[in-house]
């Protein structure tokens, strides 16, 4: 082996004899491989095909393989070896302060969330559970006109998106605060919420493949339905919102207990290129017309 697509090719191969997992911003082998080894000769991710047949040298080969080994011998996901990952488009700082950025909501911030907010002028943002900030700050870049805060309960999490934050020079516009959702909010309210918050069951966490014990359990399990927080934000969140404020949640796998938790709430769920991927939107109207329904169903989890 002695070129970029032979170690590319090795690499996808002794991941997929290894059965590595694949749900860290990549989904597969190949790319992963690809990611891990245009890191180490630090080549960008869009190189040029044309490169491949480049011959390596001694050192970088032993640079990459021990990516390889420490990938699949310690089951750490790639961006986090690499220390970044891509989320709309841009690129993201990432370590094991808070999860690998990979929420579908990527997609409406580059599709400026229409047809969503369309009847709205977002002049202030709200992205609760920011973890790394990947989506408070995307949020920023795209929109130069919003002010949006960034919310999480780990301060690790938030020197992580500090870090983002100063990254991608948002900070005139970019505010970063530690709270339990909304307790450290006082009475500010929003245009628009979105939030990517812990949703994984206890039970699947358990399940789940060895390189998920990387990320802070904090931003992934959410009780044994997934919708401890996603019920709290839901109970709360229309005291945060604007007139005709906008809620938008991911809650993955745990869309249908909601939908079984709370019938009539009217859950408008998003159609992805790929299908629903379990991110639902609800209008400030929505959430105070249903607020008894709502409090009711937190209020059962909590006596």
């Amino acid at each position: 082996m002695k070129t970029i697509l032979d170690f590319i090719r090795f690499g996808a191969s002794e991941f997929g004899r290894a059965g590595l997992s694949f749900g860290h911003s990549y989904d597969n082998a190949l790319d992963e491989a690809t990611q891990l080894v245009l890191h180490a000769l630090h080549l960008p991710h869009d190189l040029s095909p044309v490169y491949g047949a480049a011959r390596l040298t001694k050192e970088e080969q032993e640079e990459i393989r021990a990516l390889f080994r420490r990938r699949i011998g310690e089951r750490i996901p790639a961006c986090y070896l690499t220390g970044e990952a891509w989320f709309a488009g841009l690129c993201f700082s990432t370590d094991s302060r808070a999860l690998v950025p990979r929420s579908p909501i990527a997609e409406l911030v580059e599709s400026g969330f229409s047809p969503w907010i369309d009847h709205i002028d977002v002049g202030s943002a709200l992205d609760m559970c920011t973890g790394s900030g990947c989506i408070g700050i995307a949020m920023a870049v795209y929109n130069p006109g919003w002010s949006v805060d960034c919310v999480d309960l780990s301060q690790e999490a938030l020197t992580l998106a500090a870090e983002n934050v100063e990254r991608f020079e948002v900070a005139d516009r970019v505010r970063l605060v530690q709270s339990d959702l909304f307790a450290s909010l006082g009475g500010r309210r929003y245009d628009l919420i979105v939030s990517n918050p812990p949703y994984v069951t206890h039970a699947e966490y358990a399940a789940m493949p060895a390189e998920y014990a990387h990320e802070p359990q904090l931003g992934l399990t959410s009780g044994d339905d997934g919708l401890d927080l996603t019920l709290r934000m839901l109970d709360e969140a229309a005291n945060h919102l604007n007139g005709q404020g906008v809620l938008i949640v991911e809650v993955g796998e745990s869309q249908r207990a909601l939908e079984t938790l709370l019938p009539d709430v009217p859950f408008a769920w998003v159609e992805f290129k790929v299908g629903q991927m379990g991110v639902f939107v609800l209008q400030r109207e929505d959430l105070v017309e249903h607020a008894g329904a709502i409090a009711a169903a937190r209020a059962a989890r909590t006596t």
